[in-house]
């Protein structure tokens, strides 16, 4: 990785194993990671240069990361190339990617189940099986009820409650 301080050079490539442990693609989290950690933002050439990836590979990587909400383009005066810059605030950040995850993950999973526990009855299923299609849907209906509440929090307001951290669950002993 061309450029790139060896420090940084572990967090690119830490962040690109995270990402397929995820389920992103590496290349995506590597390109994630290196705009995150960039002052200025970068054309897909110098991404290209510094993490030794080819043109197309970084073109795609970009789309899914604006696709996600993560990264936008820039545009830098006197240069007609597209600019590239991540989130900064990271809390901002994460909310984002656990809306978009909901949205792509749970969300279906959720319509899935209530189909599912819709037809058990005229399917002939166990009762076992049945409860156990009623019990995952609450838990789904219960976290995601949850994460609105929670999500509908101002950022400021989310990290204060998120510090809280033991005081807040000490409240439930």
């Amino acid at each position: 990785m061309k450029d790139l301080t060896e420090v940084a050079q572990k967090f690119v490539l830490h962040w690109g194993e995270m990402g397929t442990r995820w389920g992103i693609n590496r290349t995506v989290a590597q390109i994630h990671a290196l705009l995150f950690i960039t002052e200025s933002p970068l054309d897909a050439e110098e991404i290209c240069e510094v993490l030794g990836v080819a043109r197309s590979n970084v073109s795609n990587s970009l789309k899914e990361l604006q696709n996600w909400g993560i990264v936008k383009v820039v545009h830098l005066q006197g240069d007609r190339r597209d600019h590239f810059e991540s989130m900064k605030d990271v809390y901002e950040m994460f909310r984002v990617i656990l809306a978009e995850r909901k949205r792509r993950e749970i969300d279906p999973t959720v319509l899935t189940l209530k189909t599912c526990v819709s037809e058990a009855d005229g399917d002939g299923m166990e009762n076992y099986s049945k409860q156990r299609l009623k019990d995952l849907l609450d838990f789904f209906e219960t976290t995601t009820n949850f994460y609105e509440q929670a999500n509908r929090l101002p950022t400021k307001a989310a990290v204060k409650a998120i510090k809280m951290g033991d005081k807040f669950l000490k409240t439930f002993s």
